[in-house]
């Protein structure tokens, strides 16, 4: 049995959190400095966590191979399962080009170029991050703006600051799922402590982006259905995130934003062509022109509409039983570790649930979305293939990610980290999502942030007195806020729109907005750890 130490350099707690702090310090400063590929600091990383555990902790070298080997394997299942399936069912409604009714549809909602924006950057792109994430909406939501006409940077700055508040629950809940794995805290917890604390961007984000279309001005014509948007979204995501599935938050906000925003007559109000002339500085496509039959754009809304029903057939308590009860449990060959207390940690027990995880049931509607959407059985293999080629690097950097974050978690690195950080005491709440913020700023993923510094904080909480959820969440909310200036997605942007070379001068446009956002976040966050905002925590 090895038994983690908290102290095992010198017996210093600051040493040994020194030395501790290495991996990750190498792959930030991979990342961030030497701008190296994510999935090769990302392995670096990983080697430098083999060796920190191995000759600092001296924890024997097959236990820190195995515990690797566990991380990667979690990587692929349940985490890339349920990412791989969920790019998949896109990538066949835009073989079929059904995609693009579905665009057509968003599109028409409205001609004032403020709810374009509300319905495009972010209602559709609240979707697309349910589905695909990993730059995906930042990407398709900029092109579809300058298709309606909106100047490259203007879009770009647009789809970026909108792409925050599904962040969190993005790729059918992967970050949240990956949060509760490496935090050992169950998933429903931490879900709900998320869904406490992301809608509340919700409710500010819609009107940050009609100021950010067209100011002031904006903000006076259109606050009305950027308030109701907003608190449609984040009502539809707090009850789901608590009531019925992380899984299903994002895609059930998504459709109640953009349901609100048909359902405001102001919405609907012609825009002026004052407006129109100051905003719309581009040339609008006249693809957004053509007329689609309806039985197709019942077809277009068909996936997600298999997706929410699948998901919500599988709440269903007897359903649910069943599906659990295929879950296999087995002890993890070469990995037998304590806790400084001399107690078994969880990660000795691998659980695998087959048919219960979220991949498994978009893989289910996949098949379903194949059927109605008319794709042979040939093509519908051929698009999964390719989604798996497509994802071949996510991939490789999310198995190396999480093989560190494992490593570090069962070696006792973690521990000691978080152990040194509990010192902030109080501050702690304030820093929280400060790290995650850094975390997702550096390698463009909250999955990423959460697999990294997620069990960091918890132990931080537990030392400090803190309720480990709200940190644990805290971690994934503040995260989402360093998505719009990753390097990873101002690339994404910037090539989606032909800004190529010009990310610094989007980082420069986003900034403020990523720091305003985290403040309020941090305040969020203190006000949950006190008597204050205590009451928002179930």
């Amino acid at each position: 049995m090895y038994i983690q130490e908290l102290e095992p350099v010198a017996g210093s707690l600051g040493l040994s959190a020194l030395v501790a702090t290495l991996p990750l310090v190498i792959v930030l400063v991979l990342l961030g400095g030497v701008r190296m590929k994510a999935h090769l600091a990302g392995l670096t990383g990983l080697l430098a966590a083999v060796l920190v555990a191995w000759l600092a902790y001296g924890m024997p070298l097959d236990q820190t191979l195995s515990s690797g080997v566990q991380g990667a394997v979690f990587g692929l299942f349940p985490i890339l399962w349920i990412v791989v399936n969920a790019l998949w069912v896109y990538r066949m409604t835009v073989r079929t080009r059904h995609f693009d009714i579905l665009r057509r549809s968003f599109g028409r909602l409205s001609d004032d170029p403020r709810i374009q924006a509300l319905v495009v950057a972010f209602c559709f792109g609240a979707l697309l991050e349910a589905l695909a994430g990993f730059g995906a909406p930042v990407a398709i939501c900029s092109v579809m703006l300058v298709a309606l006409g909106f100047e490259p940077v203007r879009a770009a700055v647009v789809a970026l600051v909108a792409n925050t508040a599904p962040v969190a629950f993005g790729a059918m809940g992967t970050p949240v799922v990956t949060l509760a794995q490496v935090t050992g805290l169950p998933l429903d917890d931490v879900a709900s402590v998320v869904g406490r604390q992301t809608p509340l961007l919700a409710l500010v984000v819609p009107l940050v982006l009609v100021g950010l279309v067209d100011g002031r001005r904006g903000l006076r014509e259109t606050w009305v259905p950027a308030v109701v948007c907003g608190v449609a979204f984040a009502v539809a995501q707090f009850a789901a995130s608590n009531y019925v599935s992380a899984q299903l938050a994002d895609i059930g906000a998504a459709l109640a934003g953009a349901g609100a925003l048909v359902a405001v007559p102001h919405a609907r109000v012609p825009a002026t062509e004052a407006v129109r002339a100051s905003v719309l500085t581009g040339s609008r496509s006249e693809e957004l022109d053509e007329d689609d039959p309806r039985r197709e754009v019942v077809r277009a809304y068909a996936p997600y509409a298999l997706i929410v029903v699948i998901f919500a057939i599988a709440q269903i308590p007897v359903v649910k039983d069943w599906l659990a009860g295929a879950t296999q449990t087995y002890d993890w060959p070469f990995l037998n570790v304590a806790n400084p207390d001399g107690e078994a940690v969880s990660g000795n027990v691998f659980s695998w649930p087959i048919v219960s995880t979220g991949g498994t049931l978009v893989l289910i509607a996949g098949l379903l979305t194949a059927v109605v959407l008319g794709v042979h059985a040939r093509v519908a293999v051929k698009e999964w293939a390719a989604t798996v080629h497509e994802l071949r690097f996510a991939i490789l950097t999310v198995t190396s990610v999480l093989a560190l974050a494992y490593v570090m978690n069962l070696s006792g690195q973690a521990a000691t980290i978080g152990h040194f950080v509990a010192e902030a005491g109080a501050g702690l709440a304030f820093l929280s999502p400060v790290l995650g913020w850094f975390g997702v700023a550096v390698s463009g993923s909250d999955t990423s942030a959460n697999a990294l510094f997620g069990a960091l904080q918890v132990t931080a909480a537990r030392e400090s007195g803190l309720s480990p959820e709200l940190l644990a969440a805290a971690n994934s909310s503040g995260g989402v806020l360093g998505k719009m200036i990753s390097p990873q997605n101002l690339t994404i942007a910037c090539a989606a729109v032909g800004l190529a070379g010009k990310e610094g001068d989007l980082l420069r446009r986003v900034l403020p907005w990523s720091l305003g956002l985290l403040l309020v976040m941090c305040l969020i966050v203190v006000g949950q750890s006190s008597p204050v905002l205590g009451w928002m925590l179930p």
